[in-house]
């Protein structure tokens, strides 16, 4: 069983930046692929970002490539998420994911554990 809380989630403007962070409970946190969605209220669940259980390996979602960075620290049970050069349409509450696999999954499916969220919004 992994427990994930984030943080880091906050009101900025266009062009701002900010760092959402992911802790993991349990022992097994470094041997799980993480992922990064958000989501908007009314619609389905949109991939952002993953990572590998070594973090060797990353994929993004085409909007955001570029622009955010994925990363993880397992000696904290730490996963995160930087976000730069931030747009309107990245407002959304924003959700990381545990998942028994080893390389980074863009699929819902792929993932076991869920955090609650932290809301982004960003406006103009």
């Amino acid at each position: 069983q992994i427990q994930l809380v984030e943080s880091g989630g906050g009101l900025v403007q266009v062009g701002d930046s900010l760092r959402l962070s992911c802790v993991g409970s349990g022992p097994t946190f470094s041997a799980y692929a993480l992922g990064w969605f958000r989501q908007v209220p009314g619609k389905e669940r949109e991939f952002v970002a993953a990572i590998s259980w070594s973090g060797g390996a990353t994929f993004y979602e085409d909007t955001v490539k570029g622009r955010f960075t994925i990363s993880r620290d397992n000696a904290k049970n730490t996963l995160y998420l930087q976000m730069n050069s931030l747009e309107l349409e990245d407002t959304a509450i924003y959700m990381c994911a545990a998942g028994p696999i080893s390389g980074p999954s863009a699929y819902v499916r792929s993932y076991e554990f869920w955090g609650q969220g932290t809301q982004v919004t960003v406006s103009s």
